[in-house]
């Protein structure tokens, strides 16, 4: 009779815990769809803020988010993946990795906001960046660097280590073993986690407020120096706004964040799925 009652209990957790939150978010979501999905049209795209919400657009925001995905990879995946590789392959393991491998898994969960602070401290006010678009992509590549090592571990430790100790045994030196042999196999993985990382930095909005990006801008950047606004930034402006019209642009801008985010997480099963045939 306890154990059935336990049971129920159990169940009844489940459901509150895991259940009821989703549905929350199913309704939330379909709300945000079916309130901006309208108005997503070619001008809402191509059109530059106002504030007059029926002529309002996010282009502005759009192209700065391209800029920073853009640079924001550029600085990523090379250390990323090359502190992984280091880490996985050629460290030795000690004291001193483990204690990077736990700050690693530390920095992993700290909140996004301090990320901001600290790219406010160094690349705005020390590295004299100013509140660019350089400043920004420094900063979210701080953010999900520590995701991106991880995930590259992790995918290092799928690749079995009978081809590693074959291609040594075959007299290749441990870089050409992991440049030949362990980074292709490894790759599906690498690209998934790198992917996926990115698309967590595109939807961020503490660390640019902090480090000042715009809110209200009617230009577009032309160079990695230039001031900047993002997507997430214009959507927090309009909801900021009083008129019931500027949530709804702000729904719309929410469904083509969310259709991006969508998209890159496809390119990622996509590249996986091929990488792991043609394996």
């Amino acid at each position: 009779m306890k154990g059935r009652v336990s049971e129920r209990a159990f169940v009844a957790a489940c459901i509150v815990c895991v259940v009821l939150p989703l549905l929350v978010l199913g309704v939330l979501l379909a709300d945000v769809i079916i309130t901006g999905v309208g108005r997503v049209d070619w001008d809402f795209l191509t059109s530059f803020p106002s504030r007059r919400a029926a002529r309002a657009g996010i282009l502005p925001g759009v192209v700065g988010s391209l800029y920073l995905i853009g640079l924001t990879i550029l600085a990523t995946l090379p250390l990323g993946v090359g502190a992984a590789v280091y880490l996985e392959e050629y460290a030795r393991k000690g004291k001193i990795a483990a204690l990077i491998e736990v700050n690693i898994a530390n920095l992993a969960g700290v909140p996004s906001i301090l990320f901001g602070l600290l790219g406010l401290g160094v690349f705005v006010r020390v590295a004299g960046l100013g509140r660019s678009i350089l400043a920004g992509a420094f900063t979210l590549a701080l953010l999900v660097l520590p995701v991106v090592v991880m995930s590259t571990r992790e995918a290092l430790r799928t690749v079995p280590n009978s081809l590693r100790e074959a291609a040594l045994a075959v007299g290749a030196t441990r870089w050409q073993m992991v440049r030949r042999i362990v980074l292709p196999a490894a790759v599906p993985g690498i690209l998934t986690g790198a992917i996926l990382s990115v698309s967590r930095a595109v939807g961020e909005t503490a660390p640019l407020v902090v480090i000042g990006a715009l809110t209200y801008v009617t230009f577009l950047p032309d160079s990695p120096s230039s001031p900047f606004t993002a997507l997430p930034i214009q959507i927090f402006n309009w909801v900021s706004r009083p008129q019931a019209a500027f949530l709804v642009n702000a729904a719309g801008a929410i469904v083509v964040l969310m259709v991006a985010l969508l998209l890159m997480n496809s390119v990622a099963i996509v590249l996986r799925y091929r990488y792991q045939k043609r394996g």
